[in-house]
C-alpha cells in the first residue's frame, strides 16, 4: 500500500516503558500503537468507541491480528501510523496498518487485523451497523466525514 491510501494517520513518540533491553521497541507495544490508532480513527469520525452506550451498538474484538517488523523504531522516535478500514463485511472488518519513521517513507511496522462487532451479552458476533458502514465506507473512498447525526440508529455512538 502507499501512504496516499490512508485517509487517516496520527503521530506518537516512542517511550522508555515501550521498548526493551536493546533499546527497540517491544514487540507487544506495537499492539498498543494499533489499538491508540483504532480508537483515534474512530474519534476522527465522530464516533465513541469504548463507553457502555456505544458497546451496545458496537464493540469490537479482535479475532486474527498479522504483524510485520520491517525496521526497528528506538526511545524517542516519532512514528505516524496509518490506518484503513479495508473491508466491511456482515459481522467483521479488516483494518490495515502502516507505521512509519514520522516524515519519512521509511517503513517500520505493518500490520493486518480482522475484527468484528461483537455482542458481549450473547458472546457472539453481530452485523455492523448500517450507518457505520456507510460512514466507514464514505471517509475510506472520499476522505469526507458524514455526521453521526445523520444516522439516527447510531446516536449511542456519537461523541459528546
Amino acid at each position: 500500500m502507499s501512504k496516499n491510501d490512508f485517509r487517516f494517520s496520527m503521530s506518537l513518540r516512542v517511550r522508555w516503558s515501550e521498548c526493551d533491553a536493546q533499546g527497540i521497541v517491544f514487540n507487544g507495544a506495537y499492539q498498543n500503537y494499533l489499538e491508540v490508532a483504532q480508537a483515534e480513527y474512530y474519534r476522527n469520525l465522530g464516533i465513541r468507541l469504548y463507553g457502555e452506550i456505544s458497546r451496545k451498538h458496537f464493540d469490537t474484538a479482535t479475532v486474527k491480528i498479522t504483524l510485520e517488523f520491517i525496521a526497528p523504531a528506538k526511545i524517542d522516535d516519532v512514528l505516524t501510523i496509518h490506518c484503513r478500514v479495508d473491508r466491511i463485511g456482515n459481522t467483521s472488518m479488516d483494518v490495515v496498518y502502516e507505521i512509519f519513521m514520522d516524515g519519512t517513507d521509511d517503513l517500520v511496522h505493518r500490520a493486518e487485523v480482522v475484527q468484528v462487532n461483537y455482542n458481549a451479552d450473547s458472546e457472539s458476533a453481530r452485523r455492523v451497523p448500517d450507518g457505520l458502514r456507510t460512514i466507514i465506507e464514505t471517509f475510506e473512498s472520499t476522505g469526507m466525514v458524514r455526521p453521526l447525526a445523520d444516522f439516527p440508529d447510531l446516536r449511542g455512538l456519537m461523541l459528546s
